[in-house]
C-alpha cells in the first residue's frame, strides 16, 4: 500500500499523516451525526471490543472460583502472573515480530523512519531497547498488574467492594463499561501530568521516555512507581458500584491497551488492501516532544483544556513552540530576580 497517499514522509525517512488529529465529535458544533457514528464504530472495534473479549474469556476460563479468590496465596496469584505474561508475549511480541523483526511492512505508515535496534544506546540495559523494555515490562510492570488485578478480585470475592450484578443493573453496568475508556484517559491524564514534573520525571517517567522512538515492548516499559500507578486505575472499581467483569475490562484496557501508543505504525498492514489503524499517533507525538498530548485520543479534551494539545499539524507545532518559549521566558526571570 502506499502510505504517501495518507501521509508524507521527510528527509530522514520519518513519516506524518496528513490528516490531523481531532477530538470526539461531541464536542465541535454544529454536531456532525456521520462523525458521530463513524467514531463510534471506531470507540468499540477493534480495540475496546478485543479487551472487553479478553476481560469475559479471563472470567469464564482463567480466574479460579470466588472460594479460591477469598484467600490469598502464591498459588493462583501466579497463575494470573504467568496468564498475564503470556497474553502480552502473543499480543506485543506477534507485531513485534511480523512489523519490527521481519518488517512485514518495511517502514510505510511508521512515524520514526528507524528502527529499535538499529540505535543501541547507553540508557538502555545491555544498550538495547528492545531487552531493557522486554525485561522492564516483564518483571516489573506485569508483576505490578498482576498485584492490583489479585487485590482487586480478593476485595470482591470477600464482599469488601459493593459489588452490583448484571442481572439487577444492566443499564448501569452497560453505560460503566461503555465509559470505562473514558476513566482510563481521565487518570492516565492526571498520573501522566504528575510524573512529567521535574523530580519525578527524573526520577521516575525518564525510564519509560528514554524509549524516543517507541515499539511494542515500550508500551509497558516503566518505573515500578509509574507501573503502579498507570494499572491502579482499576482500582477506581473499588470505590464506585461496579461489577469484576467490568473491573476486569478497566484493567485490561490499561493493560493490553498500552500497546496503541507505542505500536510505532500509523496503519498495519494486514493485507494488500486492508489496513487496522493503531491511534498511535497522539501519543507518538508525546514520546517525540515530551510535553504534549498527555492524555489519550481526545474523549475528553484535557490536554486541550490544558494548553498542551497537537494535533500533527503546523499550528500545533507553533503553539508547542510559543508554550516552550513562554516556558523559557518564565525560568530566565526567575533565574534572573
Amino acid at each position: 500500500m502506499d502510505d504517501l497517499k495518507f501521509g508524507t514522509r521527510n528527509k530522514r525517512g520519518d513519516w506524518a499523516p496528513t490528516a490531523v488529529l481531532e477530538f470526539a465529535p461531541f464536542w465541535y458544533w454544529p454536531l456532525n451525526l456521520t462523525k458521530l457514528a463513524k467514531w463510534l464504530v471506531g470507540y468499540v472495534w477493534p480495540w475496546n471490543a478485543f479487551h472487553m473479549a479478553t476481560a469475559l474469556l479471563y472470567w469464564n476460563y482463567v480466574l479460579p472460583s470466588q472460594e479460591t479468590m477469598k484467600t490469598l496465596s502464591w498459588g493462583w496469584a501466579l497463575w494470573l502472573y504467568a496468564v498475564n505474561a503470556a497474553a502480552i508475549f502473543v499480543m506485543y511480541g506477534s507485531i513485534e515480530l511480523f512489523y519490527y523483526v521481519k518488517r512485514k511492512q518495511g517502514t510505510r505508515f511508521k512515524y520514526n523512519g528507524k528502527f529499535p535496534s538499529e540505535q543501541p544506546s547507553d540508557v538502555f540495559w545491555f544498550k538495547s531497547q528492545n531487552l531493557d523494555n522486554f525485561l522492564r515490562s516483564f518483571f516489573l510492570s506485569i508483576p505490578l498488574w498482576t498485584l492490583i488485578e489479585v487485590f482487586m478480585l480478593w476485595r470482591f470475592a470477600n464482599g469488601l467492594s459493593l459489588q452490583l450484578t448484571w442481572a439487577e443493573h444492566p443499564y448501569y453496568l452497560a453505560l460503566l463499561t461503555l465509559i470505562a475508556p473514558v476513566i482510563h484517559e481521565v487518570h492516565f491524564f492526571c498520573i501522566h501530568r504528575l510524573i512529567h514534573t521535574p523530580f519525578l520525571y527524573k526520577w521516575v517517567h525518564s525510564v519509560h521516555h528514554n524509549s524516543v522512538n517507541p515499539s511494542p515492548w515500550s508500551s509497558l516499559s516503566m518505573h515500578p512507581v509509574e507501573g503502579f500507578a498507570y494499572h491502579a486505575v482499576a482500582l477506581w472499581h473499588l470505590v464506585i458500584p461496579s461489577n469484576p467483569i467490568v473491573a476486569l475490562f478497566q484493567l485490561h484496557v490499561a493493560g493490553f491497551g498500552a500497546l496503541n501508543g507505542h505500536i510505532g505504525f500509523d496503519k498495519l498492514e494486514l493485507t494488500e488492501d486492508n489496513t487496522l489503524d493503531s491511534h498511535a499517533y497522539a501519543h507518538y507525538l508525546h514520546h517525540k516532544y515530551f510535553e504534549v498530548n498527555y492524555g489519550g485520543d481526545g474523549v475528553v479534551p484535557l490536554d486541550k483544556w490544558f494548553g498542551y494539545w497537537h494535533d500533527g499539524s503546523k499550528e500545533g507545532e507553533a503553539r508547542m513552540e510559543a508554550r516552550y518559549a513562554r516556558k523559557v521566558a518564565r525560568a530566565n526571570a526567575k533565574q534572573n530576580s
